[in-house]
């Protein structure tokens, strides 16, 4: 008569036995224990995804989409102005500043007559798409603050970037890729903070693609293909990997750091199937590359960006950040004493920026995918130290929304006659930030983590949808 074999000699048979069984089930695409499992939103969604396109450093409004004709008659003219980094210094914000005409002219432009200067001729091309916010303002007069309050919220505090909560909230439409993804990111002025998932489980946080240190063509995944094993050998290491990662599972419930290390070496697993397929432009068509401005080499960085954004969100990447910078101490946008430069970097983000709205639309991904141009603060109408440049303005600066569930061809919101503070309309970032989870069909409201015996949320206690720009 054969010897009963024991529990333990057919768990050790089975190779990785019930531990295999649990990581796979913690894995599978549409398993309830998947943190980045799909979930339903909450509110009718009028967008599956973001895309956000970041303008570091600060882009003047009065430059480019904020026309304010009183510039040009009290130009050169000494005037009383709150200034807001003297404010936050010192307490006390009024100084006599001289107020500076831009050097770009504007015009009207699409059915809906809006204006806009010469700095963004493409995108100007596109205002019967675009939904504007011209009473935009926000925390913080210095980069670093303000942000990381663009991209989390707060600016003294650790807090997850809107990207986490947006994935922690809907989770990933890809099992194959990455939820979130940051394309270009820079090291400064909160670095990897921008898109972190602080106390939210580190399965949250963005993935970077590349860094705005290194060009856009050097932008990929590390270690997407092994070299020296085959697919098989892999897959061998990796069912040991997920046994030796089942059992500290076993001795360490809960453990949210080691739940997102298993989560991430079975993504990392996935993903080379999927990714490389996604990082190759060499796909796409010659026009599609021109449409990107990739065939011209003052667009082709951001223009493969921008493409990249493309891909991911086809893929359905949830939340796709897109960072215009430089890496460096003083962020692209932002020109002190050389407000001409901004004509440089508007020509490097113009054309890509047009041809993703074009590409998107004639592909029908605009319909369910919210297009976010933004920048962390605005410029002063007045002369930096009487020189030829503009300070930093959180006080009343242009945000402009496309795509799912806003109306094209408006806006809202309007700053005094010189464009300098918000006074009609305003948007406080809150604002903005509770709108886009609404259009993404979650309750800015009910979106909360317990941490440390409090219940956060993306706007803390503030922030209230602005649903006079909805569709």
């Amino acid at each position: 008569m054969p010897r009963p074999i024991t529990r333990r000699e057919i768990l050790q048979s089975a190779g990785c036995g019930f531990g295999y069984l649990a990581l796979a089930g913690l894995t599978a695409g549409d398993s309830p224990a998947n943190p980045l499992a799909p979930r339903p939103p909450v509110l009718p969604a009028r967008a599956k995804r973001v895309i956000f396109l970041f303008m570091q450093g600060g882009v003047s409004q009065v430059d480019s989409f904020d026309y304010k004709p009183l510039l040009a008659r009290q130009g050169g003219k000494m005037m009383s102005f709150v200034d807001a980094r003297r404010q936050a210094n010192t307490g006390m914000g009024g100084s006599e500043q001289r107020v500076m005409p831009s050097p770009w002219r504007f015009e009207q432009h699409g059915e809906c007559g809006r204006w806009a200067s010469g700095l963004f001729p493409e995108i100007s091309r596109h205002v019967d798409d675009l939904c504007f916010l011209h009473g935009v303002h926000t925390e913080g007069v210095a980069h670093g603050p303000a942000t990381l309050f663009l991209h989390c919220g707060a600016s003294n505090q650790v807090r997850p970037s809107m990207g986490s909560w947006v994935l922690y909230g809907l989770g990933s439409e890809n099992a194959n890729l990455p939820g979130f993804v940051t394309i270009g990111p820079s090291p400064g002025n909160g670095g990897a903070r921008n898109y972190g998932s602080a106390f939210l489980p580190a399965i949250y946080q963005g993935t970077a693609l590349g860094s705005a240190t290194r060009p856009a063509s050097r932008a990929t995944i590390r270690n997407l293909s092994n070299p020296v094993l085959s697919r098989e050998e892999q897959a061998r290491g990796l069912d040991l990997l997920r046994g030796l990662n089942a059992e500290q599972a076993r001795t360490r419930p809960g453990d949210q750091e080691l739940e997102a290390v298993v989560a991430s070496h079975e993504l990392a697993w996935r993903m080379q199937s999927q990714a490389p397929g996604v990082l190759d432009l060499g796909r796409e068509s010659r026009e599609t590359l021109a449409l990107y401005g990739i065939d011209d080499p003052l667009t082709e960085n951001f223009g493969r960006q921008c493409l990249l954004a493309r891909r991911f969100c086809e893929e359905g990447v949830r939340f796709i950040q897109v960072t215009y910078g430089d890496g460096t101490a003083n962020p692209a946008w932002d020109q002190h004493s050389n407000l001409p430069k901004h004509g440089d970097h508007a020509r490097a983000v113009d054309r890509p920026i047009a041809g993703l709205l074009v590409d998107l639309k004639r592909r029908g991904l605009l319909e369910d995918t919210l297009i976010w141009w933004g920048t962390e603060f605005g410029r002063t109408p007045y002369a930096e130290k009487n020189g030829t440049g503009r300070d930093h303005n959180p006080g009343g600066f242009t945000v402009w929304l496309a795509g799912a569930g806003v109306k094209p061809g408006f806006a809202l919101g309007q700053t005094d006659e010189f464009g300098h503070l918000a006074v009609q309309d305003k948007v406080h970032m809150h604002d903005l930030h509770a709108t886009i989870l609404h259009l993404l069909g979650l309750d800015p409201e009910r979106l909360t983590f317990r941490y440390s015996g409090r219940d956060f949320r993306l706007t803390d206690v503030s922030g209230q949808v602005v649903r006079e720009i909805l569709a």
